[in-house]
Formats: C-alpha cells, structure tokens, sequence
C-alpha cells in the first residue's frame, strides 16, 4: 500500500484511508438505487432498471479505480445527478420525436454519453481540460469549496433529508419543523407522514452534533461514527414511533445481480442510426450540453474538494489533475458501454477527504464497496438519508473557511464569489455556477480597465458560457 499510494508522504495510514473510503460511499450510496430510479421513470424491477442498477456499480467502481491508481486521489466516480434527470429528459423527447420505445429511446441516448466520453478523453490526453482548469482565475477558484460547501448543506438540509413544503418542494422549512414539535401536533401527525420528517429532521441533528462533538475530541472516524449512531436511532424511530419495521425491504431482497438483464437492455446497447434520427443539429447540441455541464462540475469538484483537503499550491493547481480528468472521461465511456448517465466526480467525496482521506486507497476502499453492492444493495439501501445529510451537512460548514482567503477589498473577486455561493446551492449545478463567475470576472476587469489580466482561454470560456446560458437550453 505504502509503494502504491504513497501514504506516508501523504501524513496518512491504511486504517484511516479504508475508513475514509467507507465514509464516502456511505454519504453517496443512495446513487445505487436513485440513479436506476431516474433513468427509468422508477420502473423499478424491469429489465431496464436491473441492467442501469449494475451498470451503476460497475461504472462507479472502474471510474474510481482509475482515479486511486491513475491519479491517487481520495475522489470516488458515479453518475452525476443533474445529468442523469437530463439524460431522462432526452430520452424522453426522442420517445416523442421518434415514436421508439423507452428502451431504445435509451440505448440511442446512451450513444452521446460514449462520444461525450471519447471527446474527454483526447481532450485530457493532450492536456486540454488541464489548460481550461489553468484559465479559471485564481479568484474564482477559491470561491468553489465555500459555494460547493453551500450546496452540500442545501442537499443534506433539503432534499436528501426529503422534508417538503405545502407545494412539493424538497428543502428545510423552519417553521413546519418547529410547529411540529409541539404536543399537539406530534398527537395529530403520529403514524403519518409528517411524524416520518420530525424523525428525519431531528435525526440529522443529532448526527451532525455527534460528528461535531466526535470531531472537536480529534476522533479520526468521527464522520462516519456520527453516521452510524445517527442511523440507529432513525431505526429505532422507526420501530418504535413509526411503527414500522426499518429492514423490512432485506426480507425479500434479491443478492443474485442481474446480469441477464444488463447484456439485453444496456451493455454495449449502442444505436446511432436511432439516435440521428432527432436530427444532426440537436445530437450535437447535446452532446456539446453534456460536455460542457460535466466538464465544469468535474472541475469544480475536483478543485473545491482538493482545496479543503490541502492538496493544492499557491497557484490553486492540484497534482495529477490530468489523471484525475483522465479518470473522469474512463469513467463516462465506461458507464456508457455498460448503460449509464455521464460517470463524474462526485462532490460527497469531500466526505472522506474531512475523515483523513488522502491518497488513492480512499478511492479504492470505496470503489470495492461498490462493486460489492451488486450483491448487497439492499443492505446499503438501509442507511438512513438522514445520516448521510448530518456527514454532508457538516462538510459543507467546514468547505466554508476557505471564505478567510478571498480577497473582499478586491471587487473583480468578490463578486465571482458572491455569484458562486448564491449559484451552485439554487440550480444545483457546480459547472453553472462556475460559468456565471466567470463571466462576471471578465465583465468587471473589462469595465475597470484591466483587461491585460485577463487569458485568451478565459474570454473562450467566458463566451461559451454565455452561448450555453442563452442560446442552448
């Protein structure tokens, strides 16, 4: 382990880096059954939905393999939600446009997740993603850990913990919550749904204190300790106010992975002539969206995350970006071939990297779990979604600090920031929020007569940004 990953010169170990790999699957195994869920329209059980459930796993596990022994970072790889919704969405219109079934509808979408991947690769090959990251002024830069840290506590608060509003919309409302708390209203909403988000809600707090307390006492395992005790007492919530069993779902769980079902719906599924049949001009304005959100987000994570985690110089470069962007375009065309959504980095690795991960082990760890869930998922469905968002939650407060280095006597940096915090948590997309800070910078040093600090490839990106926002839906 010491040759492969380096772990000493890391300020690393094994039993912390398998801990960390463990933390961050934890905090992103809901992506097993949701990612299967979305790309079918919850056609839970069919053909179709088997085949992207394995594809999942196998995506994510050989994407992080890539990133632990290609670039030895502590990053795990799975289909990036915002892209697979977009995915469905696709393949919807092209049941609408063409009259195919659902299925073949997907297996020609799948054909735009194979080029985007192709595309990423040669584009990381000769170092042209590593050259794009270089155009991000160091400004901006340091802004995407605090607006990444935001967008954490958004999903921990929101919709991973699945409290809803009078219309639907999944987000923390502070009022319900503290109206519920009264006798009154526990007696009324008991064994209903509103009882199910009091113990959602207060579960999570109490995770997100036991991992902050855990954490002051300098306890490496504090993340997913707090996990653990914050999933137990949801069981026991369950069991004893809900009245309901928590493994209920393990009764008649299936460990057998359908394999079958993979090599008839999704594996190597490719159908261009399908495909082109929505017309050349709208393939390639899709697969140029595609390129340009999982580009960014890949970007974005991978910069924010490294940032926390210390592992950037002064310039804001990470090490082995270029492996780590490599990794990231193996694992779309892996995911592809197999039946999935745009394989990227996902930003609960931050998760890990705030529980001492470090080095590619971390990576490893989780990949191995992942692969593992072809057998298990049903066991990994068990954990709780409020004690993944006490780990997000807590993540993102810590993602926060990096606000002490921006420079707020210098508006061409404060207003990129400013835009990326507000950004990343309301569309949810990091790539978005990316784009409309740089597009501000490069307004603002336009405007204030300081245009010669701006690159050629920034005023590139800038533009293309612009084209994406308002002229490609």
């Amino acid at each position: 382990m010491e040759k492969l990953f380096k772990l000493k010169e890391n300020g690393t170990d094994v039993r912390t880096e398998i801990l960390a790999g463990l933390t961050t699957f934890m905090t992103m195994a809901y992506i097993i059954a949701l990612n299967p869920n979305l790309l079918t329209g919850f056609d839970v059980g069919s053909s179709l939905w088997n085949g992207v459930f394995l594809a999942t796993c196998i995506a994510s596990a050989i994407g992080t393999f890539c990133m632990a022994f290609l670039a030895n970072k502590p990053f795990a790889m799975a289909p990036g939600m915002g892209l697979n919704s977009f995915f469905a969405v696709v393949c919807t219109n092209i049941v609408a446009i063409t009259g195919l079934s659902y299925v073949e509808s997907f297996q020609a979408a799948l054909c735009i997740i194979l080029i985007e991947g192709v595309i990423f690769l040669i584009l990381s090959i000769f170092n042209i993603r590593e050259k794009i990251v270089d155009a991000i002024p160091l400004g901006v830069r340091i802004g995407i850990a605090p607006a990444i840290g935001l967008m954490l506590m958004n999903i921990g608060f929101g919709s991973n913990v699945g409290v809803y509003d009078a219309e639907g919309n999944a987000h923390f409302v502070m009022a319900d919550f503290f109206g519920a708390l009264t006798p009154k209203m526990l007696k009324d909403a008991m064994g209903g749904s509103y009882a199910q988000m009091i113990l959602t809600v207060v579960t999570m707090f109490i995770g997100l204190f036991v991992i902050i307390i855990l954490a002051h006492y300098g306890i490496k395992a504090a993340v997913i300790l707090g996990m653990l005790v914050a999933s137990v007492i949801y069981w026991l919530g369950q069991a004893i106010f809900l009245h309901t069993n928590p493994f209920a779902s393990l009764a008649g769980a299936r460990f057998v992975p359908p394999f079958a079902d993979m090599a008839s719906t999704t594996l190597f599924k490719f159908n261009f002539a399908n495909l082109f049949r929505i017309g050349w001009f709208t393939v390639i304005t899709l697969v140029v969206t595609f390129c340009i959100i999982d580009m960014f987000d890949t970007i974005g994570t991978l910069v924010g995350t490294a940032s926390r985690a210390g592992m950037v110089d002064k310039k804001g470069n990470m090490p082995n970006m270029k492996e780590a962007l490599t990794s990231d375009a193996i694992g779309t065309m892996v995911g592809s071939v197999t039946g999935t959504s745009t394989v990227t980095t996902f930003i609960e690795s931050a998760a890990g990297v705030e529980a001492g991960g470090r080095t590619g082990l971390t990576a490893l760890t989780t990949g191995i779990v992942f692969l593992l869930c072809m057998f298990l998922a049903p066991i990994a469905a068990v954990i709780p979604a409020a004690a993944t968002s006490s780990a997000l939650i807590y993540v993102g407060i810590l993602m926060l600090s990096g606000l002490k280095n921006v420079n707020f006597e210098d508006i061409a940096q404060t207003v990129p920031v400013f835009i990326m915090l507000i950004a990343m948590p309301v569309s949810g997309s990091i790539g978005h929020g990316i784009g409309l800070a740089l597009i501000s910078y490069v307004v603002i040093k336009l405007f204030t007569g300081k245009k010669e600090e701006i690159s050629v490839l920034t005023y590139v990106l800038a533009v293309i940004f612009l084209i994406k926002f308002f002229l490609v839906v």
